[in-house]
């Protein structure tokens, strides 16, 4: 053994303790592996979070959720850029976000350290905001903060918006593996927000579209209409789902509404053929409405293969004071009827087969007299489908607010039904309420 193979004393280390200290290192080495492979999860796992969402608000909330609770800061803020440069919304989260948003519309200038990151796109960290050169102080009620780690995102090629975090919550300053983590994080929500942007343009798109195939309501003595359309929110995706209304040779009112079973283009081709060819068969048979569905369907049989489809007819004729209901359904949902009396019920009846199973099975008619002030409501499954509950559920939800509704005004009625599912349709919405109003002409 040489010299230098001995300790400061003259003696040798032993073996013991030279398996101590490489049994520390190993370790430490693999508590920083673990620490790494930790990290590196939690942005994984926070990427495909961010990344499920198309709804752009919900996005631009989890970047900054996930972006605090990655780098474990006590607070985080989004600022949207507009094309000029200059903060057009601030988006918060954790400690003193309640605070910020007391400031109200009060929006960053950019003349101090958050317009530096504006100005210089480039990630940016600093240990004492109290004393940077280039701060300028908090506003009046903003919480007090004195470390910040500043990131960009970009959208393709332009800066969509600045993401801070201030205050890690175990104290000192960021790291460099602080930094990385946002960083990645942040490229990540450029494609996020991107995706957002474009879907919002195709949902509005293609709402739009099915729109115009739909028809305006008209205004008619003894009777106030009211029409809703509500695509789905699971995709931006056409559907089969409309509503109609026209007024008979004999000056009868008449509703129709339908939904043709799947979705996308061919769904609305063949919704826009159902709807425009029950239009011409209506207004030559007239009544009754069973015998329109019947002959719709050996049309559709004979020209187009027998497409499926649920169809409701309904004619209003006066009656007294009041309308005379009748209807024919074709495998489709009951009439709605909601008194004035604050009583809501669905007219159970022999709904009958879908459009497209056999063109020659009768078809029944129904009747129901409707009281002055009564509404009826016509809509498509999409109104009371909930996942994982039978459609009687969704239907006695709907029944029930529709009672509580009845003496308001029709529209208020209609806005109700939709905002009860919170935003959340899993498919397509079609909604037809006639309510019965004060006459002065009883001939329709």
């Amino acid at each position: 053994m040489n010299l230098e193979d001995k300790g400061p004393d003259g003696f040798a280390p032993s073996a013991k303790s030279l398996g101590e200290e490489n049994l520390d290192r190993l370790e430490q080495g693999l508590q920083q592996i673990a620490r790494a492979h930790g990290r590196m999860r939690d942005l994984l796992d926070a990427v495909l979070l961010i990344s499920r969402e198309l709804d752009l608000n919900l996005v631009l909330h989890k970047i900054i959720e996930t972006a605090r609770q990655l780098v474990d800061a006590r607070y985080a803020a989004l600022g949207v850029l507009g094309p000029d440069g200059e903060f057009t919304d601030l988006i918060t989260s954790g400690f003193g976000a309640d605070q910020t948003a007391r400031l109200g519309d009060t929006l960053p200038h950019g003349t101090g350290l958050l317009g530096a990151l504006v100005r210089d796109p480039q990630p940016l960290r600093v240990q004492d905001l109290a004393h940077h050169p280039q701060a300028v102080g908090f506003p009046e009620g903003h919480p007090p903060m004195s470390t910040l780690l500043g990131v960009p995102i970009r959208v393709r090629s332009t800066i969509y918006g600045n993401l801070y975090l201030a205050d890690k919550a175990g104290g000192g300053a960021f790291t460099d593996d602080d930094e990385a983590v946002v960083t990645a994080l942040a490229s990540a929500a450029g494609v996020a927000i991107e995706n957002a942007r474009l879907y919002e343009q195709l949902r509005r798109a293609t709402e739009e579209f099915q729109r115009r195939l739909l028809p305006d309501i008209p205004h008619l003595d003894g009777l106030e209409l009211h029409a809703h359309y509500q695509p789905s929110t699971e995709a931006p995706r056409i559907g089969g789902d409309w509503y109609d209304f026209i007024r008979l040779p004999d000056r009868v009112p008449c509703l129709m509404l339908g939904d043709v079973m799947g979705h996308g283009t061919p769904a609305a081709t063949v919704m826009s053929q159902i709807s425009n060819m029950l239009r011409v068969i209506a207004f030559d048979e007239q009544e009754p409405p069973s015998r329109i569905l019947h002959r719709l369907d050996t049309v559709l049989h004979e020209l187009h293969g027998g497409p499926m489809a649920t169809v409701i007819i309904a004619r209003l004729e006066p009656e007294g004071t009041g309308r005379r209901l009748q209807w024919a359904s074709a495998g489709h949902l009951p009439p709605l009827l909601v008194t004035p009396g604050h009583e809501a019920r669905y007219l159970h009846a022999d709904t009958g087969l879908p459009l497209g199973v056999d063109p020659d099975v009768p078809r029944a008619d129904h009747e129901e007299h409707l009281p002055a002030g009564s509404t009826v409501l016509l809509h498509t499954d999409g109104l009371v489908e909930h996942r994982g509950e039978s459609l009687d559920v969704g239907m006695d939800e709907a029944a029930g607010i529709a009672a509580t509704y009845a003496s308001k005004p029709l529209p208020a009625l209609v806005d109700a039904l939709v905002k009860a599912r919170a935003g959340t349709f899993e498919d397509d919405v079609a909604l037809l309420a006639a309510r019965i109003t004060p006459s002065t002409n009883q001939s329709g």
